[in-house]
């Protein structure tokens, strides 16, 4: 049987890439001496809200997320922020690794949202490992499943987000909107000749705080 230990040792963006992604460079060791010929590795990525401070600025705009500070310590529960995979080469020991953790800025994700919020400090993530492992056994190839008990810690720095989206995004954010919503904002932005979405938003948003005066 092989015992495997996972550490995250950085968390960089990918160079080059077509869509924002992030690299976590793991670094995965057996520790029986046995002889890893592939690893088929599965990871969740989740969010641990509850081990960092917030000032008040983020503390109000978490208000959608997680209520008011009161109930934080009910509400601040930790969440998923993300699903991925890669295939490991064969080795002995110790490999090293880049997962690719795919990212978003699509403000209704959650994970998206809480990253939006910050300002500064760093992100504790929890990196929960699964997978199978090929080894060569006296009686040829055997398989063994990776149970998800493996995992890792890791501090994100806000910085390394923001510069992926900045990247991809300049000056950007995305909002998702239902077929009918967007269909009628069409209907609006053609009726009122607008040349972009940003223009039509803003005309929407002058005529609300009239309407509110």
């Amino acid at each position: 049987m092989t015992t495997l230990r996972f550490g995250v040792r950085d968390i960089v963006a990918e160079p080059y890439a077509v869509a924002p992604n992030l690299l976590a460079r793991l670094r995965i060791e057996e520790t029986t001496g046995a002889t890893v010929h592939a690893l088929a590795l599965r990871c969740q990525v989740r969010i641990e809200p509850n081990r960092r401070r917030y000032d008040d600025a983020e503390e109000q705009a978490l208000l959608d997320l997680f209520g008011p500070r009161e109930r934080w310590a009910q509400t601040q529960r930790s969440f998923s922020w993300l699903h991925t995979t890669a295939m490991v080469p064969g080795f002995t020991d110790a490999t090293d690794v880049d997962l690719v953790l795919p990212c978003t800025y699509d403000v209704e994700v959650a994970g998206a949202k809480y990253l939006q919020v910050l300002d500064d400090g760093q992100v504790p993530l929890t990196f929960l490992f699964s997978g199978t492992v090929f080894t060569r056994g006296a009686s040829g190839f055997t398989v063994e499943q990776v149970p998800w008990q493996h995992e890792a810690r890791y501090r994100l720095p806000v910085h390394v987000w923001r510069g992926l989206m900045d990247v991809h995004f300049p000056d950007q954010g995305w909002l998702r909107l239902g077929r009918d919503t967007l269909a009628a904002l069409a209907r609006y932005r053609s009726t009122h000749m607008h040349t972009s979405w940003e223009e039509t938003v803003t005309a929407l948003l002058a005529t609300a705080t009239e309407v509110v005066e």
